[in-house]
């Protein structure tokens, strides 16, 4: 029996341990959390590899401006004996004269080709792609900027369900003590017991609360983790400093002038616009005749037939498609309607952030006049239960009334914790949409 309990005690530690390891806490401020998300982020490596795509188009333009090199040869064996039949100016080959067997054959030869003139097609086919390049590094610094405001929405979560946990905590041990009290003062006669029933069923409601808000709290800590890339047993320990953020907002021009500067977006744009214009310039291109410096050497043997060395050819190749004189050039018609579309696309887009910024700086000054009322609120609703309570302990109120004060004055003091947290969050998002969202 020693033995048994000995075991079960060796289990139970290191269960223990266990589950301790299990859950590792971590202590992060918003930058850190912010820093790790970015570093983490699935759609930055997409945003990485739609870079290296780019790149490589630009290499694939630049080489177009290289020369091409190419070697050929091949050796054929010729299993039957052909009829070659030599007719040339001034001689015969008849009068018993025999033609040689050949049997196989070799040959070798290199063609050299350097772009001289192609209408401009190379040049803006380079410059194309050098924006598109700069396009998806932009669009990547913009899904930066977002991830910083999803993470930040996301750490806001966890803040106030670690909040409201506190606060419900804290009020369950008073009510649990109350309950305590009331108990005594039924058996001995003081109240009814219909009245501690009620003092008993609000412990009950903070208890559901509490259990909701915990839930919220673990699915919250999940997300966090998943987020910013850490294991999904992590406990992340918030910063609560991060809620006095957006204290000085400026006037809404402000923020309208900050986004047209500094919207990595509409930068993008910008680049494909430019890029889009090269298109249509090299698309036009196409009706351009091309010209190059052409070379070449070939080397061929067909034993006792024909030998040739040192066949080298150096010219000036021009080549140019009849069919554009009757043909309409469709790839510059194509180029030119996305000209129209990334322009009208550019509209669109300034609208929309004049539409955004004025939205969030809305959003942040209600989120801001929203604490003020919160924390009014709160004072009365902590002032009203003190009365009720003194009332109630000199007979003067119910314990309905003492039960609805208290109930008030939980739902105030969480309200005015979710009021400051969001005012902080509504701030991060007006700083969103201007394109200013840094990470310290």
């Amino acid at each position: 029996m020693k033995r048994i309990n000995n075991s079960v005690i060796a289990l139970s530690l290191l269960l223990g341990i266990a589950n301790a390891n299990a859950q590792e806490k971590k202590r992060l401020t918003l930058d850190e959390a912010v820093q790790l998300g970015i570093q983490n982020s699935k759609n930055l490596k997409i945003d990485a590899a739609k870079i290296e795509e780019a790149t490589a188009d630009l290499l694939e333009a630049k080489n177009r401006q290289l020369p091409e090199l190419k070697i050929s040869g091949s050796y054929l064996y010729l299993p039957n004996k052909p009829n070659v039949n030599i007719k040339l100016s001034g001689a015969s080959s008849e009068g018993g004269g025999s033609s040689p067997e050949v049997h196989q054959v070799a040959y070798g030869m290199a063609n050299l080709s350097v772009p001289i003139y192609s209408g401009g097609r190379i040049k803006y086919g380079i410059e194309s792609a050098k924006y598109l390049v700069e396009a998806s590094k932009l669009n990547t610094e913009n899904d930066k900027v977002a991830i910083a405001y999803n993470v930040a929405q996301a750490y806001n979560n966890l803040f106030k369900a670690n909040q409201s946990i506190k606060v419900l905590e804290e009020n369950l041990t008073a009510s649990q003590k109350r309950d305590e009290t009331f108990l005594k003062l039924e058996n001995n006669g003081v109240i009814a017991r219909n009245d501690r029933l009620k003092a008993n069923l609000q412990t009950s409601n903070i208890e559901l609360q509490l259990l909701e808000a915990r839930n919220n709290y673990n699915i919250a800590n999940i997300n966090m983790d998943l987020l910013i890339g850490l294991p999904e047993t992590t406990e992340i320990e918030v910063d609560e400093n991060y809620i006095d953020e957006g204290t000085d907002v400026k006037p809404v021009d402000f923020y309208v002038n900050e986004a047209k500067e500094n919207r990595k977006d509409v930068q993008a744009l910008a680049k494909q616009r430019q890029a889009a214009a090269l298109g249509t310039k090299a698309a036009k291109a196409e009706n351009l005749p091309s010209v190059a410096f052409t070379g070449g050497y070939v080397a061929a043997d067909i034993p006792k037939f024909l030998t040739i060395y040192n066949a080298v050819n150096v010219g000036v190749g021009i080549s140019y498609n009849l069919s554009n004189i009757w043909k309409k050039n469709s790839a510059e018609k194509q180029s030119q309607a996305r000209e129209l579309q990334l322009s009208a696309t550019n509209e669109l887009l300034n609208d929309n952030i004049k539409l955004d910024v004025n939205r969030e700086y809305q959003n942040t000054d209600y989120s801001k006049k929203r604490i003020t009322v919160f924390e009014k609120s709160a004072e009365q609703a902590n002032e009203n239960y003190r009365i009720t309570k003194n009332k109630y302990d000199n007979g003067l109120a119910t314990m309905t009334e003492l039960l609805d004060a208290d109930a008030a004055q939980i739902a105030a003091n969480v309200g005015v914790i979710n009021a400051k947290a969001d005012a902080a969050l509504a701030y991060r998002k007006l700083l969103q949409t201007t394109g200013t969202l840094t990470i310290k």
